[in-house]
């Protein structure tokens, strides 16, 4: 798990295809600290695991779904990348809870400044959008911010400078595509509201799912 608090900006080194995954050579600082093989990583919001390491960074498998949901298969030698070790136990939670699994990609619409904020408009697909609630959560490459404005089409969060100067925000240009993570607790409010209860074998057979008059008949 991860909070979407990026802890510093690595550098593409290489990227490896191979018949069934990708390798991803990232080079790194901060986080090599306590790095170690096995272990889990946030790579501009995507949880990779490190298989192996190299002076000065380390090298993780991509499968192809990952590749296909999220802009990692776009990314170049020398591109920059958010990272993000997963977070300690005795850590303190600064962002929200962030799996690292990417719904999906969104696209940079505008980036407009305003006083000493900038304003970037995401433009998504309503299977992402239908997720996204105004001051709700939202991981864009893997940082965590708070969902300002919400449309049909599209939402806005408004970046402070010193989040744009410490991740890859800053290199962020309209047209440019994004990785996107929504807040975790409504996919599985949805998923609990539309799945048959499996309290009740009547109602299982019925197809009926989580309703308010269920929740009253077991006490919520």
């Amino acid at each position: 798990m991860f909070t979407g608090i990026v802890e510093e900006m690595g550098v593409i080194r290489g990227i490896r295809k191979n018949q069934e995954s990708t390798v991803v050579s990232v080079k790194a600082g901060k986080v090599l600290g306590d790095l170690k093989i096995g272990d889990s990583v946030a790579v501009n919001g995507v949880c990779l695991t490190v298989v192996e390491f190299f002076p000065g960074g380390f090298g993780a498998d991509v499968m192809h779904e990952t590749l296909d949901r999220s802009t990692l298969g776009s990314q170049k030698p020398g591109s920059r990348v958010n990272l993000e070790r997963a977070m300690a136990a005795d850590g303190r939670f600064g962002g929200h809870i962030v799996a690292g699994h990417v719904d999906g990609r969104g696209t940079v619409r505008k980036i407009e400044r305003d006083d000493n904020a900038l304003w970037y408009t995401i433009g998504a697909g309503r299977d992402i959008l239908r997720y996204v609630v105004e001051k709700g959560s939202i991981a864009i490459d893997g940082i965590s911010l708070t969902v300002a404005k919400v449309s049909e089409e599209s939402f806005q969060v408004s970046v402070i400078p010193h989040t744009a100067r410490k991740t890859v925000l800053q290199d962020r240009k309209p047209g440019d595509q994004v990785n996107l993570e929504t807040d975790v607790i409504g996919k599985y409010v949805e998923r609990f509201l539309t799945f048959p209860a499996e309290t009740d074998k009547k109602e299982n057979m019925a197809g009926e799912g989580i309703t308010m008059e269920m929740l009253r008949k077991y006490g919520f």
